[in-house]
C-alpha cells in the first residue's frame, strides 16, 4: 500500500470478509437488488452493520427491514413488487392487481403493491396494500420471475372483489391466450372460497365461458371498445368475435376491432387517436371499400354513438343484425 494511504473502516471490513461480501452480493443478485435483515444476517451481515452501510448511502432502505443496491427511485417494478412481498414477512405472496401485472393478465397502474399473508402483516406500511386471507393454501401460491405470488385462478378470484367485471373477464381470456388457463384450477379456488366475494363474478364468467353461447377471447384494446362490448352484452347481441385478421382484395391484412362473420358485418370503434389525420381518413375509406367489395358492411362507431347516443345505436344493429340473419 502506498505510503499515506489509509484504509476506511468499511474498506477495510470489505477487505477481510471477501467471501461473505461475495454471498451478499449474490444475495442481492438473486432477489433483483432487495434483501430482508434476516437474509443479510443469515450470509453474514450483522443487521447493524447492515444499517450503518445504510447511513453511508451503500444500501437503501426500501421498507423497515428490507433493504435494495439500488436507490428507491430507480428500483425497477418487479424490484419494488419483491420488497414489499419481503416487508410483509415469510409466507407472503404478491396479490390482487399486482399479481395480476406479474402473469401479464391485467393492466395495473396503481403504485402500491397488493400483498396478501395469514396474518394480514404490513397494513401499516407505505405502499403496500396488505389483504389477510385465512384461505390460502400451498395451491394458491407459486413463484414467478423469483416473485412469490397468487395463482392464476387465485389471482382472478381476487381481482373479482377490486375491479369491475370486464376487467376480470378480459383477465380470463387473457390467461387463456397465454395458455395459463386451467379449468380443474378454478373450480378449485371457487370450491375451497366459496363466500370470497368475487366468487360470484368468477362463477359467472365461468359458466358463461363453458355453455352453450361460449364466445372466443374477447381481448378488447380500449374502453371504447369495452363499452361496445357492454353496449352488446346489455342488448343480448350473439357476441361479436374481436380482433380477427383479415385479407383484403388488395392483399394487405388487417385487423378488426369486431365482427360477426355469419352476419358480415366488420365494426370500427374510432377513437381520436390515429383516426383523424387525413392519411388515417384516406386509409380507412379505402379499406372500407374494399370490405364492401368483398360483400362485407363496414361499419364504424364513434365514443359519443357507444357512450351518449346507445339507445339508438342499439337500435340500428339490431336491425343490422336481423337483416343479416
Amino acid at each position: 500500500m502506498a505510503e499515506g494511504v489509509r484504509l476506511s473502516e468499511d474498506s477495510l471490513r470489505l477487505s477481510t470478509h471477501p467471501v461473505r461480501e461475495r454471498a451478499i452480493a449474490a444475495l442481492f443478485a438473486r432477489q433483483k437488488t432487495v434483501a430482508r435483515l434476516d437474509q443479510l444476517e443469515a450470509v453474514g451481515l450483522a443487521p447493524r452493520v447492515a444499517q450503518q452501510r445504510a447511513e453511508i448511502g451503500r444500501l437503501h432502505r426500501i421498507h423497515p427491514g428490507v433493504y435494495s443496491t439500488t436507490t428507491p427511485a430507480l428500483l425497477p417494478i418487479r424490484a419494488r413488487w419483491l420488497a414489499a412481498v419481503l416487508a410483509c414477512g415469510p409466507g407472503a405472496v404478491l396479490s390482487h392487481q399486482s399479481a395480476g401485472a406479474l402473469w401479464c393478465i391485467h393492466r395495473c397502474g396503481r403504485s402500491t403493491v397488493d400483498v396478501t399473508t395469514l396474518t394480514g402483516r404490513g397494513r401499516r406500511l407505505g405502499g403496500i396494500d396488505a389483504h389477510r386471507a385465512s384461505t390460502l393454501t400451498a395451491a394458491d401460491v407459486t413463484t414467478v420471475d423469483g416473485i412469490p405470488v397468487t395463482s392464476v385462478a387465485r389471482t382472478v378470484l381476487d381481482l373479482g372483489s377490486v375491479v369491475p367485471r370486464r376487467r376480470v373477464e378480459r383477465a380470463i381470456d387473457q390467461s387463456e391466450v397465454l395458455e395459463l388457463f386451467n379449468l380443474p384450477d378454478f373450480d378449485d379456488v371457487l370450491e375451497r372460497n366459496p363466500t370470497s366475494p368475487g366468487a360470484p363474478i368468477v362463477r359467472g364468467l365461468l359458466d358463461e365461458y363453458q355453455g352453450p353461447e361460449s364466445h372466443l377471447p374477447a381481448l378488447t384494446e380500449s374502453p371504447l371498445e369495452d363499452g361496445f362490448l357492454a353496449l352488446c352484452d346489455a342488448a343480448r347481441f350473439p357476441r361479436p368475435e374481436v380482433q380477427q385478421y383479415l385479407t383484403l382484395p388488395d392483399g394487405d391484412v388487417i385487423r378488426a376491432d369486431f365482427l360477426w362473420r355469419r352476419h358480415r358485418i366488420v365494426v370500427e370503434t374510432d377513437g381520436r387517436t390515429g383516426h383523424t389525420t387525413p392519411r388515417a381518413r384516406e386509409r380507412n375509406a379505402k379499406r372500407d371499400l374494399l370490405l364492401t367489395q368483398m360483400n362485407w358492411r363496414p361499419v364504424r362507431l364513434t365514443w359519443r354513438m357507444v357512450f351518449k347516443t346507445a339507445a339508438e345505436t342499439t337500435h340500428t344493429f339490431r336491425n343490422l343484425l336481423a337483416d343479416g340473419a
